[in-house]
């Protein structure tokens, strides 16, 4: 890089830009310690949300390629980063299984998601969109900017959409799109995407599949092993019209990096316009005239595209990280099923671990009450934390899951683990002994 860049001749930074070294050392003494006011995200100690740290590649990949700051709208603004996003979109297509594609990396999920349901909204002009109440919100937040109705579906017992329930809302005719989730945000459940498809053909609808989270996972999909997923879900999202993913997540990226991606590439058309001062140094296809947003960093793309080089989307080279997600996952499960302390509340779908201290009284009240406990006495212990995430779940759901619990109150929080991180692997039976001291008190 350094002889490249002294090909142009010599450069020197210009004094307006300089600033005292004394300066920056103490500007920069307190910008890290204001840092250190984080949670441990990298650690696996920490098993909270859907943060994990990105891996050395992207990183080295982001540094090097933003010190150039390309921008990935325009050709002339980026052309090499523009050739490495577009050669990692299409890794990120055949993972899916697509034929064909059209499709570009975005800021984030949600933009992802607002590009698919634009198009769908182009191509049902008038038709709402249906999707699953344990959808992301960003679904029906994007229905609100787009002018389109939302349609909420129910869900069973899993957190998946209820499908008798979703043809129930079709039959109405006012829908053009079905959102269909393959790992939700909450419990990671993966939505029958085989199932959906008759429903379709049968009223003409199309159906996007928001990934977002779960999306790498179909590198498991038919594995042999305990981390194995059943096929047909993944197999089946090669049939969707469009698929959003984030790299962001189980892709080893920094924030933010999002992919969409459409199978028909004709859709394209529906993103046409003129930028007289941008396209005009190729003939080839810029990403900006795909792409609802303008100005996007190049080095996002420099980021993945390097470590897709090193771990591509396979199942010898991502399949591995996520398989030690999923088998940490597995084996905390069985430790909660054996705890006199805790008691899982559902089997975890792929990385995503449920539970609840048992309180000695069945009382959603009571159950509550002691999650938040252990949620609050675990992330601020300071010799030995743990941290955890909740999530409220619904007096129905359940007591459609554990009947013997009182309804007391109208829900009740359960404690929320995201083993994300392949180290989660070898960390469970510390979490586990852990939070058992915890549930134990």
């Amino acid at each position: 890089m350094q002889d490249w860049a002294g090909t142009f001749g010599p450069y020197r930074p210009h004094p307006a830009l300089q600033v005292d070294d004394d300066r920056f050392a103490s500007v920069f003494e307190e910008f890290t310690g204001r840092l250190k006011d984080n949670y441990p995200f990298f650690h696996p100690r920490y098993a909270g949300q859907m943060l994990k740290p990105p891996h050395p590649a992207a990183v080295v990949g982001y540094l090097t390629a933003m010190l150039i700051n390309p921008n990935n709208h325009a050709l002339d603004g980026g052309p090499a980063t523009a050739a490495m996003e577009r050669e990692a979109v299409q890794q990120l297509a055949t993972m899916f299984g697509y034929d064909t594609h059209l499709g570009h990396l975005t800021t984030s999920g949600t933009i992802a998601n607002l590009e698919a349901l634009f198009v769908a909204r182009e191509l049902h002009p008038g038709k709402g969109v249906a999707y699953s109440t344990e959808a992301h919100y960003t679904h029906g937040r994007m229905c609100g900017v787009l002018g389109v109705e939302g349609f909420p579906v129910p869900t069973d017992d899993l957190g998946r959409m209820d499908l008798d329930a979703l043809e129930d809302v079709l039959r109405g005719g006012k829908v053009g799109t079905v959102v269909l989730t393959a790992g939700t945000t909450g419990l990671g459940a993966v939505e029958p995407v085989h199932e959906a498809l008759a429903l379709r053909e049968r009223y003409g609808v199309r159906i996007h599949v928001d990934a977002a989270y779960g999306g790498f996972f179909t590198l498991l999909a038919g594995a042999q092993g305990p981390e194995g997923l059943p096929a047909e879900p993944w197999r089946a999202v090669a049939q969707a019209d469009s698929i959003v993913v984030d790299p962001h997540k189980h892709g080893l990226q920094p924030y933010g990096c999002g992919a969409v991606l459409f199978r028909d590439p004709t859709v394209g058309r529906f993103y046409l316009h003129d930028s007289p001062y941008t396209y005009f140094t190729s003939d080839e296809l810029h990403l900006g005239e795909i792409s609802l947003e303008c100005s996007r960093a190049g080095a996002a793309a420099a980021a993945l595209w390097l470590t897709f080089q090193l771990l591509p989307p396979t199942r010898d080279g991502l399949g591995r990280v996520l398989a030690a997600g999923r088998r940490a996952a597995l084996h905390w499960a069985e430790l909660i099923e054996r705890s006199e302390h805790l008691e899982l509340y559902q089997a975890p779908q792929l990385d995503i671990v449920s539970y609840f201290p048992r309180t000695g009284r069945t009382a959603l009240s009571e159950i509550d009450a002691a999650s938040d406990r252990i949620l609050r006495e675990g992330m601020t212990d300071s010799q030995d934390p743990v941290f955890l995430s909740t999530l409220r779940v619904d007096a129905d759901r359940f007591a459609a899951l554990h009947p013997k619990v009182t309804t007391d109150a109208d829900g009740a929080r359960v404690l929320r683990s995201v083993l994300m991180k392949p180290e989660s692997e070898t960390y469970v039976e510390h979490l586990h002994a852990r939070l058992e001291q915890l549930a134990r008190a």
